[in-house]
């Protein structure tokens, strides 16, 4: 078990910190510049402390039957929290992980190491999309941020499409975002994804769907129908409830790359620790 005292480093996207989680006992909090990235619990990988990391978390519950194991490709690592996740609940698992920050695998590598199976890989996530042969994972998860913003090369419809050829038929695209009133981010990447897949849906809490405050959005799509029956359940029982939306409002057009910017900035103190 890591020593239990804060460390941190400079890598190569700022600042990280690692701090232990004096209510229990093999938490640990990963930020960078301040901004929480990531909760792991050494002692029990299922506990997830975010909650949009647990929602995440639902969805590869309900892929597939209780315990079988999942090819899923991790774009955007943090200290790895879903991946170990999924090796714990579905043991067998093979797991690639791509992480642009070197320093940071590193430094979570070397304090808070993670169970065999999970391959982490350093580079930009689109680049690792365009590299994967096709139709080789279940279950694709993109949840890259630098710093607070997804930068805009993630964001296109040319982006989804790398991610959608990457999955196999019947698997699933999961997106996590972050946007706030009044949603319009959220909303061009709803009809960004449904560009390119048949089945759609979002998940939020209610008062982030509704455009009354900036939160995570988890934006799903595959080509076959999604669990939303499942999903919904799991959702529902949740310490903080989210509502989950099939066929939502979408904007006029897709992003394409040409159009793609980075989500919007968050609200002063959205983030913050205190």
């Amino acid at each position: 078990m890591p020593d239990p005292r804060p460390v941190e480093r400079q890598v190569a996207l700022g600042t990280a910190k690692l701090m232990p989680d004096i209510d229990d006992e093999g938490g640990w909090l990963l930020t960078l510049d301040g901004t929480p990235q990531s909760y792991v619990d050494l002692q029990d990988p299922t506990h997830l402390e975010f909650e949009y990391v647990q929602r995440i978390a639902h969805l590869l519950d309900v892929v597939a039957d209780s315990g079988e194991p999942l090819d899923v490709l991790h774009l955007g690592g943090g200290a790895l929290t879903l991946p170990r996740y999924l090796a714990r609940t579905r043991p067998g698992s093979r797991q690639q992980v791509v992480e642009v920050d070197g320093p940071l695998t590193e430094f979570i590598a070397e304090h808070l190491p993670w169970p065999s199976g999970i391959d982490v890989v350093v580079g930009d996530a689109r680049s690792a999309l365009e590299s994967v042969a096709p139709e080789t994972f279940d279950v694709v998860v993109a949840d890259v941020f630098r710093g607070s913003r997804t930068p805009a090369h993630l964001t296109s419809v040319e982006f989804v499409r790398l991610a959608a050829a990457a999955l196999r038929p019947g698997g699933c695209y999961a997106a996590n975002l972050a946007d706030g009133p009044p949603l319009a981010f959220a909303k061009a990447q709803t009809a960004t994804v449904a560009a390119v897949f048949a089945h759609v849906c979002l998940v939020a809490e209610p008062s982030v769907l509704r455009g009354r405050r900036y939160g995570n959005v988890l934006l799903i799509g595959s080509d076959e129908p999604l669990p939303t029956g499942e999903l919904s359940r799991l959702l529902a029982s949740d310490p903080f409830p989210a509502r989950l939306t099939e066929s939502p409002q979408q904007a006029s057009e897709p992003v394409t790359d040409a159009t793609a910017e980075d989500s919007p900035p968050p609200p002063a103190g959205a983030f913050s620790l205190s």
